[in-house]
């Protein structure tokens, strides 16, 4: 049985590879239903309605930061150059580039 998420051969994968890959695919439907919800919101005209939507987005937004911080946890790299790009006052193109430097050191 194949999924979608691997584009190698699962067997060949690592359990690490493949919990990276399943935690991946979550961070990515995370930020769909996100987008969905947000889109919702904007046309919903019944105030109720959109009451519900706004939590259900609002419980999206955990689990995405919940995803991201384990893949964080489980990638140096990444917590190196989001330490360097989020939350910094400034230009966010001149972050990236701080923060590639900070890989390179």
């Amino acid at each position: 049985m194949g999924f979608d998420q691997y584009h190698e051969p699962p067997e060949e994968l690592s359990q690490p590879v493949r919990t990276f890959a399943r935690m991946i695919q979550s961070l990515i439907e995370e930020a769909e239903a996100i987008d969905w919800y947000e889109q919702r919101i904007h046309v919903e005209k019944d105030r109720e309605a959109k009451k519900i939507m706004k939590q259900a987005q609002k419980e999206e937004f955990i689990h995405f930061a919940m995803d991201l911080e384990f893949l964080l946890r489980k990638k140096e790299d990444w917590r190196i150059v989001m330490k360097n790009v989020l939350f910094k006052p400034g230009d966010i193109v001149e972050n990236g580039e701080k923060a590639e430097d900070k890989l390179e050191e």
